[in-house]
């Protein structure tokens, strides 16, 4: 790359340099940053990433200059590189899973393994019998098998019972044929799939004796072991560029007529027996929603710190850049304004570093759930193994929506494990997703750089607004679920008489109870000044908007679509009610209680309650209809305490940011440097790391030379 002349190295920027900005900002604030570093994520994974970030500065094949500056080719065979790499460094450093998934949270980008290491992984390793484990797990955790998930296909998406793909019993053999009736039939967005793989989870419909079954995962070699060509009558290839992800080998598969074994239908929680050649499952069918509860689990636990990562850009941008002076300044002391002294700033900023914190916390508790759910439905399924030859007559597609529509209602844990999931993953992804944008638009014109670091990032996290359950078609399965439990509250209390808890109700049960218990005499939640009154007053609304659905549903007779607009908002409302509960109980635990300081604890405060009334208000229309508070209160919220609140912030801003502990390197953002030299750092990408400057272009249109002089070196990823 050229190196800049000696006049251009000597200039400096005008004005207090970023470096002191950021510096000042920091004497501002009695924020312990490394004792909430630690509280959010121990000092153990803190050393840990500062460890494995070490090693990766110093291998060249992870050198980040050139990122932004690649096409799409290049991107993806730097991507493999490190992908390649990555796996080397786990068998020399003998890195488990979660050293694994730390390395590439500081790459911040997907390589072509990601599917084989997280979906083809788990769901050999969740759903696969021992057996499959010896035939199949084993080979796909030493990767000789890499492989994918491939459930989406070309025509269908979140409707999984749709699936076009057959997998048809053949007694004569004893094996399936796996087959793509029609073009929509083909796999289609598949991570790891388009180049890398050479096995596939195949999702497909499973067909015995002409009756469908529905849809079942199966395990099929689609490439060659030796020279990774397509095996006979696979078509499997890269779909191409996409929005954003273009360092994943997103890819499409179609089969025509392919036979594989009986052993390869993963057999942990439904079969097919090869001698009676009959359909046979288990009696909780419901257990089959690990794998993505699981999943769904990781993205609200993530999404926190997807947000955060935007979030620490845009504010220390806004504390270096200045723009315009104060209109009510004194003279002697007029000059330009820190964009983060704007009210319009912090209006769009302050809440999302709020929602960071809450969504973390509300991932932490998602995450107990989910293990104090597997580890019931281990003890369940050990107690139900003497029911496994149970053969189920009536187990052929039924007509249903979307959900698991044999979870129950009240008690059961795994019910509310998959709601809360649902709720929350669309709540938390769409919260971070459309976060982001507002943190990139909060950074002016250079947020439209990729220098900045936001552009990117943002890309590569929007398709999870959409796999793993559309957001928008989540909050059926969420609302199905509310309604389901109102119906059997309501039914409890014809057989009792009265609304009271009993030990077993679940949190969703409880809210609905207390509701119908004090529904004629009123909640007056006392919003402003007492924060179980502002939770209460998250799971009043929540109660109303169920039973004001249940009443549409069952008594008007309203149709299910006609609903969805509802759906819609009361699943949102369960998630935001989730969200501010967690955000909290976090608060009230003993844990933080011991560990932080109080300047320290006094500001998490400050932040749960900016979150919980902003949100309030953003929502009022629903709290009023609901009687969960009054007109006044959404007045004072909005006029006097929410801005109140982020007065109280704004001093600390940096220092909160900074708790998240995001290293240079894993931001790769001029605008987000930790010691502020934003314009210094943004110069010198664009002039000296940029090949196009090292290319003179002949501009004589009349000429078939492109290029008068071509310097650029051969910037190719190699191990």
């Amino acid at each position: 790359m050229p190196s800049n002349p000696d006049w251009v190295k000597a200039l400096n920027e005008s004005g207090r340099p970023g470096s002191k900005c950021l510096e000042l900002e920091r004497d501002k604030s009695n924020v312990d940053v490394d004792k909430l570093a630690t509280f959010l994520f121990t000092n153990e994974i803190l050393q840990r990433n500062a460890r494995i970030l070490d090693i990766l500065k110093a291998d060249p094949v992870f050198d980040k200059t050139q990122n932004y500056f690649r096409g799409r080719i290049e991107r993806i065979e730097a991507s493999l590189a490190r992908g390649k790499r990555l796996r080397q460094l786990t068998v020399e450093h003998n890195w488990t899973k979660e050293e694994y998934n730390a390395a590439n949270e500081l790459i911040s980008e997907p390589t072509p393994y990601g599917l084989h290491a997280s979906m083809f992984l788990i769901t050999l390793r969740e759903q696969g019998t021992p057996e499959q484990h010896e035939l199949f797990l084993k080979k796909a955790e030493a990767y000789e098998y890499v492989g994918c998930y491939a459930q989406t296909e070309l025509g269908h998406g979140s409707n999984v019972r749709g699936l076009e793909t057959t997998a048809t019993w053949n007694p004569d053999d004893k094996t399936f044929i796996l087959h793509s009736p029609h073009l929509t039939s083909s796999k289609w967005w598949i991570g790891s799939l388009g180049k890398v793989a050479n096995h596939a989870v195949v999702m497909a419909q499973l067909i015995i004796d002409g009756k469908n079954y529905g849809p079942h995962p199966f395990v099929a070699q689609i490439r060659d072991m030796k020279t990774h060509e397509p095996l006979e009558n696979i078509h499997v290839g890269d779909i191409g560029p996409k929005f954003g992800y273009n360092t994943m080998d997103n890819g499409f598969l179609l089969f025509n007529q392919v036979k594989i074994p009986h052993a390869n239908m993963l057999a942990r929680f439904s079969r097919v027996d090869p001698e009676t050649n009959k359909y046979m499952r288990p009696s909780n069918p419901s257990l089959v929603y690990g794998t993505l509860t699981w999943v769904r689990s990781n993205i609200v636990l993530q999404s926190g710190s997807v947000l955060a990562r935007g979030v620490t850009i845009a504010i220390r941008y806004c504390s270096v850049r200045r723009q315009f002076t104060d209109r009510d300044a004194p003279e002697d002391e007029v000059r330009e304004n820190q964009v983060i002294n704007y009210t319009m700033v912090q209006q769009r900023l302050f809440p999302l570093l709020a929602a960071c914190f809450a969504l973390h916390f509300t991932g932490r508790g998602m995450i107990e759930l989910y293990n104090t759910n597997q580890a019931m439905m281990q003890q369940k399924e050990k107690a139900g193994k003497q029911n496994a030859g149970k053969v189920s007559e009536d187990a052929g597609q039924t007509p249903r929506g979307a959900g698991p529509e044999e979870l129950n209602p009240g008690a059961d844990l795994l019910a509310d494990l998959h709601s809360t999931s649902c709720a929350l993953k669309a709540h938390a992804s769409t919260t971070a997703g459309e976060g982001l944008e507002v943190c990139r638009r909060a950074c002016g014109g250079h947020g439209y750089s990729s220098f900045a670091g936001l552009a990117s990032w943002y890309a590569d996290y929007l398709p999870t607004l959409t796999w793993e359950g559309d957001n928008y078609m989540l909050t059926q399965q969420v609302s199905r679920y509310l309604l389901k439990t109102a119906r059997a509250v309501n039914k409890n209390f014809k057989n009792t008489g009265n609304f009271n808890a009993v030990n077993g109700d679940n949190d969703t049960t409880a809210i609905l109870k207390t509701y119908k218990r004090r529904q004629d005499i009123g909640a007056a939640f006392d919003v402003l000044g007492n924060d179980e009154d502002l939770v209460a007053a998250y799971a009043w609304r929540v109660a109303y908007l169920t039973f004001q659905a249940l009443q549409h549903r069952d008594e008007e007779k309203q149709s299910w679509n006609s609903l969805l607009v509802d759906f819609y908002r009361l699943s949102t409302a369960h998630a935001q009610y989730m969200v501010v509960k967690n955000f909290q109980g976090a608060l009230s635990s003993s844990a933080l209680q011991s560990q932080l300081p109080t300047p320290t604890k006094t500001m998490l405060h400050t932040l749960f309650r900016l979150h919980a009334l902003h949100t309030l208000e953003k929502e009022s229309s629903e709290f009023f209809q609901s009687a969960a508070c009054t007109i006044r209160q959404i007045q004072l919220a909005r006029t006097k305490t929410v801005p109140q609140l982020m007065g109280e912030i704004r001093p600390h801003a940096v220092r909160l940011v900074d708790s998240w502990k995001f290293p240079d390197w894993q931001l790769d953002s001029s605008l987000g440097r930790y010691d502020g030299d934003v314009y210094g750092d943004m110069f010198k990408r664009a002039s000296e790391d940029n090949p196009l400057n090292n290319v003179v272009f002949d501009p004589n249109p009349n000429s078939k030379t492109l290029f008068k002089r071509d310097d650029r070196g051969n910037l190719r990823s190699k191990l």
